[in-house]
């Protein structure tokens, strides 16, 4: 008998000093009504378009009654669309200014994923992958300072390639763009000439090249350009196999390869330091981030969505189908990004994401009420405690000694029942 209740005792002192999950920690939104036919509208960044495209036919699948058309624009346009109003939702791979925020109130920066930018070259003399290229060596290729590709300044760490006596051209984008926010922001973390003569944005002077519009018309000049150079989105390199140079880290110990490992990498650790959805993430980078695996053109990419949804959606219905969606999005959604190579997001991202979507209203009704989850981490229970426990099962102490000390523990509050 004292066995059976010792077990009990012991249960129930487990049971009160482990802290209750949030009642909404495994909630999700409520899904779309099947009886009504939803259109949802989204424009912007060409950056994380492969994996939109994919979400959207993947939860298709799973709700055939809700159709996402999203116009792959770029993110100066997505964010025009998004201060205008003119969509549900949208996307950009630059956070936005304060300017921009101003024109915007209300407005929640999403994370949905991570991604990489990729200097992709058409060299017939040079093997894919087989470039290395230092931080100074793309400055000075931009900026119009290095114009030949057998320059001192590439040749020194390639020894072992053959480069041609032949004129770089330079590719760029041509609208308003997160991947050239990214690749600019890293040409002014990496040069002092840069960061004075150009500066970082969506679309800047370029001093030289050739431009195109979109990842994909980038990626065509480079094609069809010989001892061309230019700058996408990693997985339109991967997809069209196209020649990708390996870049110097942030620490100058090595020149790392774009891949899922190098780029989950320069975001190690980031988590902890963002803003929360409703507030600035002006500043937030992860180029030339250090670590020696670290590969210096990262991003995360982001939903642009407002707080009150009455403004962007036909009905209240149509707003908790855009919250759904989102929500679907940075959960399980994510298990789609390997396969195009973005790097899925950390829980703790995913997690601020999630709370940023309980905030969510709809002309001031809540659409999801969502607690964040408490981070409980490792539970570990009191020495003197478990001694308590163990001395009663073992008859050092009575029955009544014990129960008297849970009682005692409930009264100050150390134990919840």
């Amino acid at each position: 008998m004292r066995t059976k209740i010792t077990s009990l005792l012991l249960i129930a002192t487990l049971v009160a000093i482990v802290p209750p999950l949030s009642a909404n920690a495994d909630s999700m939104p409520d899904a779309p009504q099947d009886n009504i036919e939803y259109n949802i509208t989204a424009a912007g960044a060409t950056f994380p378009f492969p994996l939109i495209d994919l979400w959207r036919v993947e939860y298709n699948n799973l709700y055939d009654n809700v159709n996402l058309n999203y116009q792959s624009i770029g993110s100066g346009g997505g964010i025009k669309q998004h201060i205008e109003k003119t969509v549900n939702f949208a996307a950009s791979d630059k956070p936005m200014s304060d300017s921009e925020r101003e024109l915007a109130p209300g407005t929640l920066h999403i994370p949905e994923s991570i991604g990489g930018v990729v200097l992709v070259y058409n060299v017939p003399e040079v093997p894919n992958k087989g470039l290395k290229l230092t931080a100074d060596a793309v400055a000075g290729i931009f900026l119009g300072e290095i114009t030949k590709w057998n320059d001192p300044a590439i040749a020194a760490e390639n020894p072992g390639l053959n480069l041609p006596d032949k004129d770089i051209v330079t590719a760029h984008r041509s609208d308003g763009s997160g991947t050239t926010f990214i690749f600019t922001d890293y040409l002014t973390v990496v040069s002092p000439t840069w960061d004075e003569q150009i500066g970082k944005g969506k679309s800047v002077p370029w001093p030289n090249g050739l431009a195109a519009a979109g990842n994909e018309g980038v990626a065509g000049i480079v094609k069809s350009t010989e001892y061309s150079i230019g700058y996408i989105e990693l997985a339109y390199a991967f997809q069209t196999g196209m020649s990708y140079a390996s870049v110097q880290n942030g620490d100058k110990s090595g020149f790392i390869e774009p891949t899922l490992d190098t780029i989950s990498a320069a975001s190690s650790g980031v988590a902890d330091s963002l803003p929360a959805a409703i507030d600035s993430w002006v500043g937030v980078s992860l180029v030339n981030a250090p670590g020696a695996d670290s590969y210096p053109l990262a991003s995360f990419t982001y939903l642009l969505v407002y707080d009150d949804l009455k403004s962007v959606t036909d009905n209240k219905e149509q707003a908790k189908a855009v919250i759904h969606l989102i929500y679907w999005m940075i959960t399980d959604g994510q298990e789609f990004s390997s396969s195009l190579l973005y790097v899925p997001l950390a829980d703790k991202v995913t997690e601020l994401g999630k709370v940023g979507l309980g905030q969510v209203t709809y002309d001031g009704e809540t659409l999801w009420n969502y607690e964040a989850s408490a981070d409980t981490g490792s539970l570990e229970i009191p020495k003197w405690i478990r001694d308590n426990a163990k001395w009663w099962s073992e008859g050092l102490i009575t029955d009544e000694d014990y129960i008297n000390g849970l009682q005692f523990l409930i009264k100050e509050g150390i134990l919840k029942v």
